[in-house]
């Protein structure tokens, strides 16, 4: 039996891609597929977290940010179907505006991916302008200005990395 929520998001996928919200490039999954172009801006703006008025991170098209709880500072685990799906923001010199968090890149599997206070960073294909529509979903969680830092050492093998206090926000 297949788990509802991958054949909920697969099906989201074909509308956005029938809608045309979605680019051959971006289908591929490549790092020149990310969510930004060669500069990205990181800024803020106000958006419905869970029903609550929220300030969260916002990419240069105004899309919801997003981390993925299982990464390291030092690696994305978002690859693959998962990364169609979660596009990591990319960019070699990402900017900030409004945004008291450290910025920086990643080179990794994705290319360079923009990182918020060591979280690599992603959109989700089915969201638009201000608008969360992945919220929890596949350990992904809207990224805040209060995202607590990913440290870079790692949890022991076999030792599950700490979550992040109740609220899903890193803080």
């Amino acid at each position: 039996m297949r788990h509802p929520k991958i054949i909920i998001a697969g099906i989201g996928l074909a509308v956005v891609a029938v809608g045309g919200g979605i680019t051959a490039a971006s289908a591929s999954g490549s790092p020149a597929a990310s969510a930004s172009a060669a500069s990205a801006t990181v800024r803020t703006a106000s958006a419905a977290v869970g029903g609550q008025a929220e300030t969260i991170l916002v990419n240069n098209r105004g899309l919801p940010l997003y981390y993925y709880r299982p990464d390291t500072a030092t690696r994305s685990l978002v690859t693959g179907g998962l990364a169609r799906l979660w596009p990591p923001l990319t960019s070699a010199a990402p900017a900030a505006a409004g945004v008291s968090g450290k910025l920086a890149v990643l080179n990794d599997v994705n290319g360079r991916q923009v990182t918020y206070n060591g979280h690599p960073l992603y959109t989700f294909v089915g969201d638009h302008a201000r608008q969360v529509t992945g919220q929890g979903f596949q350990s992904f969680f809207v990224a805040t200005l209060g995202l607590a830092p990913l440290t870079t050492s790692a949890a022991p093998a076999g030792q599950a990395r700490a979550a992040p206090s109740g609220s899903g926000y890193g803080y």
